[in-house]
């Protein structure tokens, strides 16, 4: 039987070896996919092995464990419908469904739907065997979420992705001209259908263990750097950098913080997998819960991320900033993620139910 955490852990060790140069080269992530295709991770199921397996990629490369979160998450959210569905376990998967994005139109063509439009951002899209896209229907305006091929007839990807981090995602715009759709899952919630929400807290859940991950990296990578590099300063009275209390302290903190993000990130997902195991008997008020854990773990890993990608380089020191280690990466792509959608509405969130009891709203982000 194969130890995924094993085979996690030796893909993390071939993403980290050249993660800087392959950041600075800003290419499209194909052979990265590859590399998790021929690995066997994409095809693995169980979803506690997920979580794990997501945390030691993004550790290594925030890029590659934001793709591959996103991967698990699609064939999970389109399980949530109950309509089978096809799916290789060495395909790799992506979505376009960006909520505050311009709508994609459906135009039923008696056997199917025609698809028009073009979304912004549609993370790994342009390298994935499958798409997940969700659009709505000119005729009666139900939004339907269905599947496509990534690379179907009338599909153009625009590799327009050019921002300060996450630069291997492949997160450019895509456009669609009369694609054809006939592989629907299902209409996209009203909010009595409990289960079928639980999709949008999902992407959150990702984004929050991604910023745990990220954290871990960073002081994986700071840390062995002070190991062999960084000099105590010359008044501190102490011969190697690792002997010096601010810096060891410093360590402490971020440690222990670090520790403590990551076990609330993964209760979040043992109750964000309870919730979904329970279908149609999930109620509004145990979905509201998790929704709540999930915004709790936002919000303490958002602010987590930001400041040990910023804190670290207090420990490595001026020489540590050489383009050549790369350790500005992880801010940078700490500082891109955390602006996917204002933490600051999260924390409200968990406020105002603490407060007063009141549910998140189902939004597309909550």
């Amino acid at each position: 039987m194969t130890n995924w955490l094993d085979v996690a852990h030796d893909v993390a060790a071939t993403l980290r070896s050249d993660a800087a140069d392959r950041d600075r080269a800003n290419q499209p992530p194909a052979k990265e996919v590859e590399l998790l295709r021929q690995s066997g991770l994409l095809g693995v199921d169980d979803w506690s092995v997920q979580q794990r397996i997501g945390r030691i990629i993004g550790a290594a490369d925030a890029n590659i464990g934001h793709l591959l979160g996103y991967h698990y998450l699609q064939v999970w959210r389109s399980g949530l419908f109950d309509v089978p569905f096809s799916r290789e376990p060495d395909q790799f998967w992506a979505g376009v469904s960006n909520p505050l994005d311009a709508a994609l139109e459906l135009t039923p063509t008696g056997d199917g739907f025609r698809l028009n439009g073009r979304k912004t951002f549609a993370t790994g899209a342009s390298v994935a065997d499958r798409i997940v896209v969700s659009a709505t229907r000119t005729d009666n305006g139900e939004k339907l979420t269905f599947l496509l091929d990534g690379k179907a007839p009338g599909i153009t990807y625009l590799d327009d992705w050019d921002n300060i981090g996450q630069r291997l995602t492949a997160s450019g715009g895509v456009s669609f001209e009369d694609v054809e759709v006939t592989e629907v899952l299902g209409v996209q919630p009203a909010d009595e259908d409990q289960r079928l929400s639980l999709a949008a807290i999902g992407f959150q859940l990702v984004l929050a263990q991604l910023y745990v991950a990220i954290a871990e990296g960073a002081l994986q990578e700071a840390a062995d750097y002070t190991r062999t590099k960084t000099r105590p300063w010359f008044v501190s009275g102490v011969a190697t950098a690792t002997d010096d209390p601010y810096i060891v302290t410093a360590y402490g903190e971020m440690v222990s913080q670090t520790r403590a993000a990551g076990l609330l990130a993964d209760e979040a997902a043992r109750q964000l997998h309870e919730a979904s195991e329970l279908g149609r008997e999930l109620t509004a008020a145990k979905r509201a819960e998790v929704a709540v854990t999930i915004s709790e773990a936002k919000v303490v890993s958002t602010k987590l991320v930001n400041e040990v990608t910023s804190r670290i380089f207090e420990q490595v020191g001026a020489r540590g900033t050489a383009a050549k280690y790369g350790v500005d990466r992880f801010w940078r792509n700490a500082r891109t993620l955390t602006l996917h959608d204002p933490v600051v509405y999260k924390a409200r969130e968990v406020g105002q139910n603490f407060l007063t009891g009141a549910r998140p709203a189902h939004t597309g982000y909550s």
